[in-house]
């Protein structure tokens, strides 16, 4: 009983102690304990160059700017300090001013001093940037940014005359002083060193009647370098059918293939060449005996072309470009129109040893009338060719010699031609249409040259921000105030980035802060030759004189001023 008691005793206690805990815990109020602060993750919202929006890269951009980045979340200003700023070359760190907006979660800074002129920098944003509550940006990112050019003027202030004598001269040299020791045939380019080129090697012929006329060079040593390059082709040189290959040894003559099945003649070099040598036989003075042993060997060069045999032995009513003794007609490229080419149909159908029948012409090159364009671009009319003309070596290689002044034929004015082309490719270049950097009414021109990633025939249709001298200033005698424009830019703006030994260098870009180092026979040439053209008609007034064309010009029914 006792023990019974005793146990029941406990019971009561303990169920009255677990009341009264349980009564006390209930009175009291719930505490939750509070979680840790999950810090947010930091984005950035925009970067700005002074106030223009920057995503990914800012090219032509000020060297003085003010740069705001914005970000999600008030920062760790003393990371933020560390961490962000303006790398030059990636590498170098530029130092700055910085401040803090909208509760620090914008930082303001600009460069103490100016940054360089055409030069490359990085704006990094690196994800241990983060935020007062701790939390990081979630990606790294990193700005590039191009710099403008300095436009304070390079050069001093020279007249117009002397400004044309000063680029005539230096681009000059490219063909004189660089030329083949051994042929004295052009290279193709500056690094080419033994490898020449036949239609480059034209272009420096004409260019050299005009640096006799400007008195860069004497007569006696125009006829003793005529006499070199002239004995070399027609003794040494590889020839095909009458044709030499686009590229040659300047040492031996042989072949150089451009490409894989490009090992034999190409009939458009050849072109170009026989254009040179023909400009050169009327300046020289068949009345003194040295000029006419040059004469007279350009004249076997010119007659031994065979043009009918690029018709396929005349199976054909079209020139082909190529052959090659080991591929045959493997290149298989008619020369049709409208581009480049224009001077081959018609020396072609001048050539008083192997002519070609006017149908090649009309039927091949013209096709009929389907090189007829018609169209109007920025309000200008395009008579031939592709929409926005093309490249504007098409209006610049063949009218180095054949005047297209009153120049017309079935097809069309071909003044108007290379007048509206020239006008259409630097309407386009002032519109900018694809927003590339540094284009304006005076820093225009669109055509085949380097770039920061190799080579190609930049147009309007393929425009990849690369501005080409050549482009503009061989354009001088149909677009004279636009090009001068541009001749004004290059030389007193765009100072020695550009101008050099040998005149301008070959194309730059401002997108991509790049100048070519290069220099090339094709499109030195024509900027002497086309100025000279545009100062005193001198190349077109030679090259039309010839019998020959003049023969072959009419065959075509092509009419002008100038055809007797």
């Amino acid at each position: 009983m006792n023990n019974l008691k005793h146990t029941k005793g406990l019971t009561v206690t303990s169920a009255v102690l677990l009341f009264f805990i349980a009564f006390s815990v209930g009175c009291k109020k719930e505490e939750t304990p509070k979680p840790k602060p999950t810090p947010n993750d930091v984005q950035l919202v925009s970067i700005k160059w002074d106030d223009n929006n920057v995503y990914g890269i800012r090219k032509n951009a000020s060297v003085n700017p003010i740069i705001r980045i914005r970000f999600s979340e008030p920062l760790d200003t003393a990371v933020a300090l560390e961490e962000i700023g303006i790398k030059y070359n990636g590498v170098q760190t530029v130092k700055c001013d910085y401040s803090f907006e909208n509760s620090d979660s914008t930082i303001v800074f600009s460069p103490l001093d100016n940054l360089k002129y055409y030069s490359k920098y990085t704006l990094p944003i690196s994800t241990q940037i983060k935020s007062k509550a701790g939390g990081f940006v979630t990606s790294a990112n990193s700005i590039l940014i191009r710099t403008t050019w300095d436009p304070s003027q390079k050069f001093l202030t020279i007249t117009e005359d002397e400004l044309l004598d000063l680029v005539q001269e230096k681009t000059f040299s490219y063909f004189w002083d660089f030329a083949h020791p051994v042929s004295g045939l052009a290279r193709e380019r500056n690094t080419s060193g033994d490898l020449v080129t036949s239609g480059g090697s034209g272009f420096g012929i004409m260019a050299a009647i005009a640096a006799v006329e400007r008195n860069f060079i004497s007569r006696s040593q125009f006829v003793q370098h005529m006499d070199k390059m002239t004995d070399f082709l027609w003794n040494t040189a590889d020839v095909f059918h009458g044709a030499f290959s686009h590229w040659l040894s300047g040492s031996t003559g042989e072949v150089r293939p451009f490409s894989a099945n490009d090992d034999g003649a190409d009939l458009v070099e050849t072109s170009y060449l026989i254009m040179g040598l023909l400009t050169a036989k009327e300046y020289l003075d068949i009345n003194n005996p040295d000029e006419n042993n040059v004469i007279n060997r350009i004249d076997s060069i010119w007659q031994r072309v065979e043009w009918n045999w690029f018709t396929k032995n005349g199976a054909e009513d079209q020139l082909y470009w190529h052959w090659s003794p080991n591929k045959g007609w493997t290149m298989n490229m008619p020369i049709r129109g409208y581009n480049e080419c224009l001077i081959t149909h018609v020396l072609a159908a001048s050539s008083p040893t192997h002519t070609v029948d006017p149908k090649v012409y009309h039927n091949g090159w013209a096709r009929n009338g389907g090189i007829k364009n018609g169209k109007s671009f920025y309000g200008i009319t395009l008579p031939l060719g592709e929409d926005y003309g093309g490249p504007l070596f098409f209006e610049q290689y063949t009218y180095l010699g054949l005047d297209p002044r009153g120049l017309t034929d079935n097809y069309a004015n071909y003044w108007d031609q290379v007048v509206n082309h020239s006008k259409i490719n630097h309407a386009y270049c002032k519109a900018n249409p694809k927003n590339q950097a540094g284009y304006s009414d005076s820093c225009w021109g669109l055509t085949a040259s380097d770039n920061p990633w190799g080579y190609s025939a930049h147009s309007p249709t393929n425009d990849r921000g690369v501005i080409t001298p050549t482009a503009a200033l061989s354009s001088i005698p149909y677009s004279p105030e636009e090009s001068k424009k541009a001749l004004n830019f290059f030389y007193y703006t765009m100072g020695d980035l550009l101008f050099k030994d040998y005149g301008f260098v070959d194309a730059f870009c401002v997108g991509e802060v790049w100048a070519a180092s290069s220099f090339l026979a094709i499109d030195q040439g024509p900027i002497i030759v086309n100025i000279e053209n545009y100062r005193s008609q001198l190349l077109w007034e030679l090259f039309t004189a010839n019998t020959d064309i003049q023969t072959g010009l009419k065959a075509l029914n092509f009419q002008a001023p100038y055809l007797k």
